[in-house]
This record gives structure tokens, C-alpha cells and sequence, in this order.
């Protein structure tokens, strides 16, 4: 299964303005994403709002019937992004998306914001 990691390339940081910024602070932190990503075993897509507006930056990291989680409060720095890759390809790497505490990345502790449990398999309530 692919793990996934969704980029919101709409996020503005508290510091952003139309005077100091020429774009969004999600699209710098989507590019360095995808960079990091190329070649790995996941994928990325970027998207416009996760909704998380007071968290910006925002990534949600995915996987068919694995836990979801949506990160945020990011830099968009080279460190947090091969941070959120690594963590993703660790996800990827788990049979259920839980990745022991232990073996997260300095980078990314402190920016969890989400859980989800997996979607069920079937249309049975």
C-alpha cells in the first residue's frame, strides 16, 4: 500500500504578508517535500486547505487501512521536510501507519496535530 503525504500548498505561516511573501508558505513547503520524496516509497499531492489554517503548515500522511495523521506548525525548511518524508516512508514501512515515538524523527516531534483510525473495509455499519 502507498503511504501518502498531502502537502497544503495554500498554508500561511502567522509571519505571512503581502509585502514580505510573494506566495503561499505551503507551496515553499511543498516543493521542498517533493524533493525530498523523489525517488522514495511514497508519494506526494498537494492540496488547497487541509483546513488547518492555525497550524500552518499543514501535511496529512495516508495509507489505505492504516492510521491518518495530520501534522502541522512547520518551517518550510530542507530539516522539516526530510523529516516529514522520513516519518512517512516509516508509516509506509508499519502494518497499521503507527510508527513507535522512539523512532520518529527530531523534526517532526511536537507537530502532530491528528489521529484517524483507519476507514473500515466495508459499507457495514
Amino acid at each position: 500500500m502507498t503511504t501518502w503525504i498531502t502537502i497544503c500548498d495554500t498554508c500561511k505561516r502567522d509571519d505571512w504578508t503581502a509585502e514580505t511573501h510573494d506566495r503561499p508558505h505551503g507551496e515553499d513547503m511543498a516543493e521542498l517535500v517533493e524533493s525530498h520524496a523523489a525517488g522514495r516509497a511514497v508519494r506526494t499531492r498537494r492540496v488547497s486547505c487541509l483546513m488547518g489554517c492555525a497550524h500552518g503548515c499543514n501535511i496529512a500522511i495516508q495509507a489505505p487501512g492504516k492510521l491518518a495523521y495530520t501534522l502541522g506548525r512547520f518551517e518550510p525548511t530542507e530539516a522539516a521536510a526530510e523529516a516529514v518524508v522520513a516519518y512517512a516512508e516509516m508509516h509506509a514501512q508499519s502494518d497499521t501507519g503507527r510508527v513507535p515515538f522512539r523512532e520518529w524523527p527530531q523534526e517532526v516531534k511536537g507537530h502532530f496535530i491528528t489521529r484517524h483510525p483507519p476507514l473500515p473495509d466495508t459499507d457495514e455499519g
